[in-house]
């Protein structure tokens, strides 16, 4: 199961990665319309934080501070940047993930993430679960906002 995952959230960070290089107009990544309510770069954001704030701080021991606010807040950052920061996240994901053995799997995560204690396996899918929902909002942002062929 942990090598699954590891596989999983390294091809869906890099796809976010992808999503983000492939905006045509940099600023384009930071726009919103309509009921598009959150720009890609900070569903960008907001998927960094919550990874650093769970898996950073739970099985890879950082010492990330997260700041929730500014995920969703925070305007302008580069194109390369978000690059950095989506590289730093998968380094901190795979140092988690490498720090767990199958045994504990079946144990409580060491945070409590929802509203109560829940099992490392079950909060590990939901995860990669947040991360795959917002690649697609992602996903769609950018052929909505930044298509050349509108």
């Amino acid at each position: 199961m942990i090598e699954t995952l590891k596989i999983l959230f390294k091809r869906d960070l890099e796809r976010v990665k992808e999503e983000i290089n492939l905006f045509e107009t940099e600023t384009n990544i930071w726009k919103v319309d309509g009921d598009v309510k959150n720009s890609a770069g900070n569903l960008c954001l907001h998927l960094v934080g919550n990874l650093n704030a769970y898996i950073g701080i739970g099985l890879a021991k950082t010492g990330y501070v997260r700041k929730r606010e500014l995920e969703f807040s925070s305007k302008d950052i580069s194109k390369a940047e978000l690059i950095h920061k989506i590289d730093e996240t998968l380094k901190v994901v795979l140092a988690g993930l490498d720090n767990l053995t199958e045994s504990q799997m079946k144990e409580n995560f060491p945070l409590v993430v929802w509203d109560k204690p829940t099992e490392m396996e079950y909060t590990l899918v939901r995860l990669i679960s947040h991360l795959n929902y917002h690649l697609g909002q992602i996903n769609y942002h950018r052929r909505l906002i930044d298509s050349s062929k509108k």
